[in-house]
């Protein structure tokens, strides 16, 4: 097997692999590079290698869905399985239905466009048309994946790069009121497996993962602190624990009233377990389902759907709608939004003020109302004599 590369023009070359077939003739690959030329004759030994090892692609003859197949394999080493996962349902069930007979080097721009605009209208196979987020979700598994094409030197550039994504209309977060959230709690009281679940929701905002991965060594009920340090993933293969979202721990002041619910609960659950001949331990999980094991990120939402349902206050996404509850009622108490923030894990200030735009209208309400009264005060002590 040889190589070479031709110049055909200053900065773009043409690379010529020469092999050869089971009956002995000569066939020769040419390859299209932009560059200097030593980046070329890198690119030339690279592509040699990949030959040899039977790893290459020809963009001319694959298909999107045989490159995606490779992407994935991919992103299993490079991302969280949660991430691969998400990334694999969304080729398999809506970008390989759309685009995935389409030779990969003939993909463009405007069949992108079209399949979104198609997925919009009625959809995959199940005939219904998609949300403007799951399709966002298609451009951006695309995006992510047709970038690493051309980090492959399979593409020259990536066509996803030129298509705008269908316009998303943010819609505000149903909440309870702080009325409705005490009565939810009231009505929790009466079921132990999910009374602490809903007091952390509502009283720290922490995430549904976070909630399922607390354990008694990260709470200090002297201090009245909680160390959020770790969340569970959960995916088909099982559950793994791992950093938060944001990557980094963060301390969360609590409540008196949930330090109080937690004392009570630290001994009702030891005593608990100890009738089923298990000692509590500081790595005993802190909430517990029925039959005594911590409770996973899923089973935690559906038991929370069935309760919200229940209790008869309005609906909300459970889990998710409490921790905005929690934030959006600290916001109305004239919170610091940086101190919102830090409670959430939210990775920058700039997230909470996006998400949570619909409560600053009220405040600034009382903003204007504050100005206001302190200006009037000054102007009725009247004007300051000089120094």
């Amino acid at each position: 097997m040889r190589g070479h590369i031709r110049e055909r023009s200053p900065g773009h070359w043409a690379i010529v692999i020469e092999t050869r077939d089971a009956s002995g003739k000569r066939k020769r690959k040419w390859h299209t590079f932009r560059g200097t030329k030593r980046a070329a004759q890198s690119r030339c030994a690279e592509l040699i290698a990949e030959v040899t090892r039977g790893t290459s692609l020809d963009p001319a003859k694959v298909t999107l869905r045989e490159y995606l197949e490779r992407w994935l394999s991919h992103t299993e080493t490079v991302v969280s399985p949660r991430s691969s996962e998400c990334y694999r349902e969304t080729v398999e069930y809506w970008i390989v239905p759309a685009l995935g007979n389409v030779p990969l080097a003939k993909l463009t721009p405007e069949q992108l466009a079209q399949a979104y605009a198609d997925a919009l209208a009625r959809g995959g196979s199940r005939g219904v048309g998609l949300s403007p987020v799951t399709v966002g979700m298609m451009h951006r598994v695309l995006i992510i994946a047709l970038k690493q094409a051309v980090v492959w030197k399979l593409l020259a550039s990536s066509p996803a790069a030129f298509v705008k994504p269908p316009r998303m209309e943010r819609k505000p977060m149903k909440v309870l009121d702080v009325d409705h959230t005490a009565a939810l709690i009231e009505f929790a009281r009466g079921r132990p497996r999910m009374f602490m679940p809903v007091l952390f929701f509502v009283l720290t905002g922490v995430r549904r993962a976070e909630v399922a991965a607390i354990r008694w060594n990260q709470l200090d009920l002297t201090a009245g602190r909680l160390s959020v340090s770790a969340s569970i993933e959960q995916t088909r293969q099982g559950t793994r624990e791992k950093p938060p979202k944001s990557g980094r721990p963060r301390a969360i002041t609590l409540p008196s009233l949930l330090v109080e619910e937690l004392r009570r609960h630290k001994l009702r659950q030891a005593e608990d377990l100890l009738a089923l001949g298990v000692r509590q331990t500081n790595e005993t999980h802190v909430c517990l389902r029925q039959d005594d094991i911590p409770w996973t990120p899923h089973a935690l939402t559906d038991a929370m759907r069935r309760l919200i349902r229940a209790s008869g206050v309005p609906h909300v996404r459970p889990c998710h709608g409490l921790r905005h509850g929690h934030a959006t009622h600290l916001l109305q108490k004239n919170t610091h939004v940086k101190i919102v923030s830090e409670r959430l894990g939210h990775a920058n200030i700039q997230l909470t003020l996006n998400t949570y735009s619909h409560v600053l209208p009220s405040m600034q309400e009382e903003a204007a109302d504050n100005i206001d009264d302190a200006i009037r005060e000054a102007l009725t002590r009247g004007p300051v004599a000089k120094r």
